[in-house]
């Protein structure tokens, strides 16, 4: 951008001489860098377009499903029972048992 003003700053006398050409070419040449950019670039956005829209529909689906029916009653007592993992092992232990419950014959 830099390089840009310091080339119209040096020719600033062919500008001023001549401003509805420089304006004009200004228009065509940006209007067509834009033009062929979002030609280049149509696919990339459409894709993007597509992919925030499946994104929304995800979320609506989610806060759908998160929003559950209250309970009717009171929850029974065995579904309120905790299933703890067994503990954990101690070969001591298991020795001590061991020899408890073997039979001498």
């Amino acid at each position: 951008m830099h390089d840009l003003i310091a080339f119209i700053q040096s020719n600033s006398a062919l500008v001023a001489a001549n401003p509805l050409a420089f304006a004009t070419s200004a228009v065509l040449f940006g209007g067509g860098g834009f033009a062929v950019g979002r030609y280049f670039f149509a696919e990339r956005i459409a894709n993007l377009e597509s992919r925030i829209a499946r994104r929304d529909e995800e979320i609506t689906d989610l806060k759908a499903k998160q929003k559950a029916p209250e309970p009717e009653g009171p929850v029974p007592l065995f579904e309120l029972t905790e299933i703890l993992p067994p503990a954990p092992l101690n070969f001591n232990r298991l020795l001590v048992q061991r020899k408890d419950t073997l039979q001498v014959k």
